[in-house]
């Protein structure tokens, strides 16, 4: 009684994990193009394929438990041993591999159809470095936020500042190591506009669980604007006198502000940080309220983070520096 008492705990936690992964904005099977529509496929059959052979294989159990003598005999017979344990999983995993490499090959044909867009990301702790080059070859920077036109390939250049990451937007499909040392290419083709949300995917260490960034697929036109806009200098709607206390404080050392003298390259460049989705890479929604938040408690609210606090700012210093944050849009 109490085994069955565990087990049925087991294959409820189990089914717990599983719906924890769907219908979530990280779900492991939404999908916004060719290769994530390749994984989800093959994972649904996989998955229903394992529990039909782990259903087969239960069947079989019980013959060889309680079935009758002359049904254990031919269980056990070197013909369905050899056929059951050598012949069938050889003959269906070579099916499945040779049709998993023939599914992703047609997913790659679309991705490859016309000019990528090449933008390098660099992993670090525990945020995400975005590169956009500009047709004139001019570099410009954003953080925790990957934007990209929709129904035109692109490829990530990935390569990390420290320690191992991963990159993994789930409905973009595919999961690529950015490794110490070493470039790693991981191609995307998306066709559904929208924003999804993505995660490091490998243990790299004390706030790894909350290293996530955000993706806004967009329309080209809508994707030319930004990147256009991206590329100005700090917006004027800046708050001044919020802009000389940031200044004042030392935040420009590890910061950069296109359009001021913070030219910091330690931390995230903070150019339009007011427009994107999120502080602390998925932290908290952006907002001058978040602003004042983060730099009040960013240690709580990301521990281990590298950025050092800054308790010796007056309520209107941190509220001055919202402010100026806030409107670098």
């Amino acid at each position: 009684m109490m085994r069955l008492k565990y087990t049925i705990r087991f294959i409820f936690l189990l089914l717990t994990a599983g719906l924890l992964g769907c219908k979530t904005e990280q779900s492991m099977f939404s999908s916004a193009g060719p290769y994530a529509d390749s994984i989800v496929w093959l994972t649904h059959l996989m998955t229903y394929g394992a529990i039909a052979v782990t259903l087969f294989i239960m069947l079989l159990t019980g013959v060889a438990l309680f079935a009758p003598d002359n049904w254990k005999r031919k269980l056990t017979s070197d013909k369905n041993i050899v056929v059951g344990g050598i012949v069938f999983p050889t003959v269906l995993l070579t099916i499945l591999l040779i049709y998993g490499f023939i599914l992703l090959a047609n997913a790659e044909k679309i991705v490859r159809s016309s000019e990528a867009l090449s933008i390098d990301v660099v992993g670090e702790q525990w945020w995400w470095r975005f590169i956009y080059t500009l047709p004139d070859g001019r570099k410009i920077e954003t953080a925790n936020e990957l934007r990209i036109p929709v129904n035109r390939p692109v490829s990530l250049t990935l390569t990390t500042a420290d320690v191992i990451h991963s990159f993994w937007i789930p409905a973009y499909g595919g999961k690529l190591d950015m490794i110490p040392g070493r470039e790693n290419t991981l191609d995307i083709f998306v066709q559904q506009t929208g924003v999804f949300r993505g995660q490091c995917a490998e243990y790299c260490g004390g706030a790894h669980a909350l290293m996530s960034m955000y993706s806004v697929a967009m329309l080209p036109s809508e994707f030319e604007q930004w990147l256009d806009k991206e590329s100005q200098i700090a917006s004027s709607a800046a708050n001044a006198k919020g802009k000389d206390v940031f200044l004042a404080n030392g935040c420009g050392s590890c910061h950069q502000v296109r359009g001021t003298t913070a030219n910091g390259t330690v931390g995230p460049d903070l150019t339009h940080v007011g427009s994107r989705l999120s502080i602390g890479a998925g932290v908290l929604k952006v907002s001058k309220e978040s602003f004042v938040q983060w730099i009040e408690n960013h240690q709580r609210l990301k521990p281990d983070n590298l950025m050092p606090e800054y308790t010796f700012l007056t309520v209107e210093e941190t509220q001055l520096i919202a402010e100026f944050l806030h409107g670098l849009q």
